[in-house]
Formats: structure tokens, C-alpha cells, sequence
């Protein structure tokens, strides 16, 4: 929602645009605290309440940044906002990850994270028919619906098997995280440049769109809903070719593609091309990079700890990552975004495809080591 109305948040708070994105900034900072403090507690009482308890939080929170009266409010609930939103991606991955067969691994993983593209298409069809009438502050209350329907969900969800069977007393539990510290430690640094690469090519590109392109709120909401078109077919077709082809090797080869879509991605020299640009970045960086992300984290974590290790280096990650947004908005008013973002962009998808060849693969390992089931 936020990345929609960063232009119209500044104008009402009299702060400019940096500033706003730097809010978006903060809400990845503390992910991390979200993840550590969720995730643990999913590892020891279960996925399921412990997902709807942290869907319930942020919902909050998300309501509450609507009527927020200040920017020092407004900031303050994206903090908030922010350990909500960090918790919840390790658990529901483990969830919905532990709950399928092996063999369809890769495509529920693109299909989970593409859950995301989903939100941002809703999130642009928001922007097309509340924003225009009822401003940015109705587009935060009614975000709240979809976590409602969430929770309906998840309370018909059982908890999986491989929870059942990895769960264990907090002294060896901690004794699986610190004994696999390299493995985290690596998984951070993954995580970094994935979200280096997701929020490079995503959360600046309405601003772009806006500001650079000149294009109006029609516009902007159809392309940034063909990207997320792209992404969702993207995750869902190459997270499924993943379990031929491998993790590593399917993440790799979108990046490299990624790096060729860039010139028709922001310097495209019409509308149409735009279009295609934008459809077919986030195909390969939503769809065939992070579409792979949960299935290919979840391999790689220890069982005992799969609610806590894959969410909290993810967040740690995102953390790292966090400041593109602001620093891609400070380039861009100085000099173009079609420059910052394409530059940047170029830098970190290089990056990423070095970082995931340099890393290990686990590709339909058991997620249920003590009866071997899958």
C-alpha cells in the first residue's frame, strides 16, 4: 500500500519523499525482531496459532498507520508494523512447506511466494479505486481484509506432521541452531541480496512510474499490476521447473535474465515497452529468483528449528537490505530513477546469481526425519 502513496503521505505530513520511503526502511529494520520472537514460538507451541496471533498484530497495525496523526506517529506504527510483518513469512512458509509432499515442493513454494504478487495487485487495484476518492489513509483500513480472510483459513489448517516430529526441549533446540551456524550465516547473506534485488525492483518503481514517466493513477496501478501478473506466472511455471532443474540453477538463470529485461525495464522508450519491461523483470525476480527462495531456505534449515532458522535469516537479510528504498529515492531525485534503479538493479542481481552459485542445495530432502515420510 505504502509504496503507492509515498508522494501523497509527504505532502500531508510536509516532509518530502526520502523521508517517506525511509519509513519503509524502518518496518524492514525490525523485521528481524518479528521472525526471532514468532518463529521461536512456532518451533515450540506450533505454526498455526502462532501464524494467526502474528497475522492479528500487524493487521493492528496496519489500520493503526491510517490514522495516524503525525509522521513521528507514522513511523513509530511502521516499526510496530514491521515485527508483525517479520514474523510471519517464517512460519506460514514452514507451515505450508511441511504440509506438501516432497515432490510438489517447488511449486508450492512459487505459489506461496506468490501470495505476494497477489497483495501487490490488490494493493494497485486499491490505488486505482480508493486512492483517487478517499485518499491514502482508506487504502491502510481496508488492507486489513485480506488478513481477516487469512485467519478464517488458518484455523481449519492442522499442524503438520514434521512439526510433530521435530519438536524438541529448548536445550537441544538451541543446541540445533548454534551447531548450524555457518548454514545461518550463509542463508543471511543470501537473504540479503534477494531482498536487495526484490525491494530494488519493486519499491521505487510506482515513484519512477509517477515522477519520471509522468504517468497518472490509471496507468501506474495497470503496470504495476502486469509486473505482478508477470511475477505470479513467473513463480509459479519456474518454481515448478525448479524440481527439474534445481534451486541454485533456476535462481541463477533468472537473475542473469533479469540483468538483460533492465533496458525495457526503466529506459523503454514508450508505454508498451514499459508494459513488457515490467512484466518481464518481475517474472524472473519475483517469479523464477524468489519463487524458489521458500522451498530452497526451508531445505536447507535444520528440522528441529524450521519456524526459526529460515524466517530470522530471512529477516536479518532484509534487514541488511533494508535502506534501498531510501537510497534509490535520494539518487533519484538527484539525478533520474530510471538511472538509480537500473544501476542498482544491475549491481545486485550480479551479485546475487555469484552468492547463489556459492551456496548449497538440498532439493527434496524429507521434511520428516524420524519416521522418513514425506
Amino acid at each position: 500500500m505504502l509504496t503507492y502513496c509515498f508522494a501523497a503521505v509527504a505532502k500531508e505530513f510536509g516532509r518530502s519523499i526520502p523521508a517517506i520511503a525511509l519509513t519503509t526502511t524502518f518496518t524492514l529494520m525490525t523485521r528481524p525482531i518479528g521472525a526471532l520472537v514468532f518463529g521461536l514460538l512456532a518451533d515450540r507451541y506450533g505454526r498455526r496459532l502462532v501464524l494467526m496471533a502474528n497475522i492479528v498484530f500487524y493487521s493492528a497495525m496496519e489500520v493503526m498507520s491510517g490514522l495516524a496523526p503525525s509522521y513521528a506517529s507514522f513511523v513509530a506504527l511502521r516499526l510496530l508494523y514491521g515485527i508483525g510483518m517479520g514474523g510471519n513469512w517464517g512460519v506460514g512458509a514452514s507451515l505450508v512447506l511441511e504440509s506438501v509432499p516432497a515432490k510438489w515442493r517447488g511449486l508450492a513454494s512459487g505459489l506461496l511466494q506468490q501470495g505476494y504478487s497477489l497483495g501487490y495487485i490488490l494493493a494497485a487495484v486499491a490505488y486505482f479505486t480508493v486512492f483517487p476518492r478517499w485518499g491514502w489513509r482508506a487504502m491502510f483500513f481496508i488492507g486489513v481484509i485480506p488478513a481477516l480472510f487469512t485467519l478464517l483459513i488458518c484455523w481449519r489448517v492442522r499442524e503438520p506432521e514434521a512439526w510433530h516430529e521435530s519438536r524438541t526441549d529448548w536445550t537441544t533446540y538451541r543446541g540445533a541452531v548454534f551447531s548450524h551456524l555457518p548454514r545461518f550465516l550463509y542463508l543471511v547473506g543470501l537473504m540479503a541480496v534477494m531482498n536487495f534485488i526484490s525491494h530494488g525492483t519493486q519499491d521505487m518503481y510506482p515513484t519512477f512510474l509517477q515522477r519520471q514517466r509522468h504517468f497518472d493513477v490509471p496507468t501506474t496501478a495497470l503496470i504495476s499490476s502486469i509486473s505482478m501478473v508477470g511475477a505470479i506466472i513467473g513463480g509459479l511455471s519456474l518454481g515448478h521447473l525448479s524440481e527439474r532443474v534445481g534451486r541454485r540453477g533456476m535462481m541463477i538463470s533468472a537473475a542473469l535474465a533479469a540483468v538483460a529485461v533492465i533496458p525495457l525495464w526503466v529506459f523503454a522508450p514508450n508505454k508498451p515497452l514499459i508494459m513488457v519491461g515490467a512484466f518481464l523483470m518481475q517474472f524472473m525476480v519475483q517469479g523464477g529468483a524468489w519463487g524458489v527462495i521458500p522451498a530452497h531456505i526451508n531445505e536447507l534449515s535444520p528440522p528441529q528449528v524450521r519456524g526459526f532458522f529460515p524466517g530470522f535469516a530471512y529477516q536479518i537479510g532484509v534487514l541488511i537490505a533494508s535502506s534501498i528504498g531510501y537510497i534509490e529515492s535520494v539518487l533519484g531525485e538527484h539525478f533520474s530513477y530510471a538511472t538509480a534503479m537500473g544501476g542498482l538493479a544491475a549491481i545486485v542481481l550480479i551479485l546475487g546469481a555469484a552468492v547463489i552459485w556459492s551456496g548449497p542445495e538440498a532439493k527434496g530432502i524429507s521434511f520428516a526425519p524420524k519416521s522418513g515420510r514425506r
